[in-house]
């Protein structure tokens, strides 16, 4: 089943994403995402000017070969760029291989281990009664586990802390979304202020939600391993299902001073690109759930690879998923959740109404449950004239200082 044809799309419905059209001789189309936010037009040039040159005249099925040859043959391994526009083409073919076979992609992964896939929203507010609105709006949409993020008294705008009244649409997101502008803003950061807040914040969220309702923070990266140790047991009797992304994790080794000094569970990787970057913390089982997405880690191929090595050492799974991962990146974490064993969580979103209409998409949400959908493949399709109503426009996350102008990390 040869490729002929395979073309990339950016769209920006709300949101900047590329996506790659992948054709095969007897009219199969398969999609892969390969949004990398604030590096978007990298990916697509990537794609176009290399790889996509490369994919006409091979054979559609051959999807671990083509893994390998993207990936070994450039020599230059790994990256963000890279291993999105890798995993670009790995999702798009696993989607024109489900679609040859008539059964949606997860039967292809070894069927389903669950019934549903547990999700988890983004709750935030910029003072406890904002903040508790904003869970209570949750659980009436279904949510069964919230990501709790405050802000911190005497800062101003922190990233992860939304705004507006309305959960999904156009009105408010639990975190601030990339900005369109041509440079990124410039955040103040004071991790003091922070460490002493956020324990209060979960005292409060306890006593007013009770013990039974799972919490998860986000940290964003901003403290250092031994900061990141006095945050973990400070929030020890608030029951967290895990503290995220509590220290820059590229030094692996850092975890385990994290994990000498606190109980509550660790979450690490939304911005690794590789498996390679979870030796260590795998297998001295330094972290409880790996964050990886599909699109930025090389796809559906590596990621059951990574997922099938964290069950060694009974890691579980906990596939980044906000709104800069698009519908196609989506449907194919949805996927490997259900098939996989060691499930955890999956964060969840929902895109805009515009982006809906690019992307149309079968994954449903019920009672704070995901699942992908029975249609064969990954059960996403690009509306190609819809795409091309929002053409890209520069957009940015913010970045991090601390108050004497210091960036810091986050």
């Amino acid at each position: 089943m040869r490729i002929v044809n395979a073309e990339v799309v950016v769209t920006s419905p709300g949101r900047n994403f590329v996506t790659l059209e992948i054709t095969t001789e007897d009219g199969l189309r398969g999609y892969g995402d390969g949004t990398l936010n604030g590096r978007e037009l990298a990916v697509a040039s990537y794609l176009t000017d290399h790889v996509v040159p490369l994919l006409i005249g091979r054979d559609a099925h051959r999807i671990e070969d083509t893994w390998q040859y993207l990936h070994r043959g450039a020599y230059w391994r790994r990256g963000p760029v890279t291993m999105a526009a890798v995993a670009a083409v790995d999702v798009a073919l696993w989607d024109i291989k489900a679609q040859a076979a008539g059964m949606p992609l997860y039967q292809l992964l070894g069927g389903a281990s669950r019934t549903g896939i547990r999700a988890y929203g983004h709750a935030s507010g910029r003072d406890l009664p904002e903040l508790f609105d904003s869970i209570r709006a949750h659980l009436d949409e279904g949510y069964k586990s919230i990501r709790v993020q405050s802000a911190v008294p005497g800062l101003g705008t922190i990233y992860g802390i939304g705004a507006g009244s309305t959960i999904g649409g156009t009105g408010r997101y639990d975190y601030e979304p990339a900005r369109r502008h041509p440079v990124p803003s410039e955040e103040v950061w004071d991790t003091r202020a922070y460490l002493r807040h956020l324990p209060t914040v979960f005292e409060a969220v306890r006593n007013e939600f009770g013990p039974d309702l799972p919490l998860l923070h986000d940290v964003h990266h901003r403290l250092t391993p031994i900061q990141a140790a006095r945050l973990g047991k400070s929030l020890e009797p608030y029951d967290l299902f895990w503290m995220e992304d509590c220290t820059p994790a590229e030094n692996q080794e850092s975890l385990r001073l994290v994990r000498h000094h606190t109980t509550t569970p660790l979450a690490i990787g939304e911005v690794f690109n590789s498996v390679v970057d979870y030796q260590i913390l795998i297998r001295e089982q330094l972290i409880d759930y790996v964050r990886s997405a599909v699109t930025h880690t090389g796809g559906i191929t590596p990621m059951r690879k990574l997922f099938d090595y964290a069950a060694l050492y009974q890691v579980k799974s906990g596939i980044h998923g906000p709104t800069d991962i698009s519908p196609v990146g989506m449907a194919a974490g949805l996927h490997l959740d259900l098939a996989i064993h060691n499930f955890g969580i999956q964060e969840f979103m929902p895109h805009t109404e515009d982006t809906y209409r690019v992307f149309q998409h079968d994954y449903t949400f019920t009672d704070g449950y995901l699942h992908p959908g029975e249609t064969p493949g990954l059960g996403v399709r690009l509306d190609r004239e819809a795409a091309a109503a929002f053409p890209y426009e520069p957009a940015y996350l913010p970045v991090n200082r601390l108050r004497d102008g210091t960036m810091h990390d986050w």
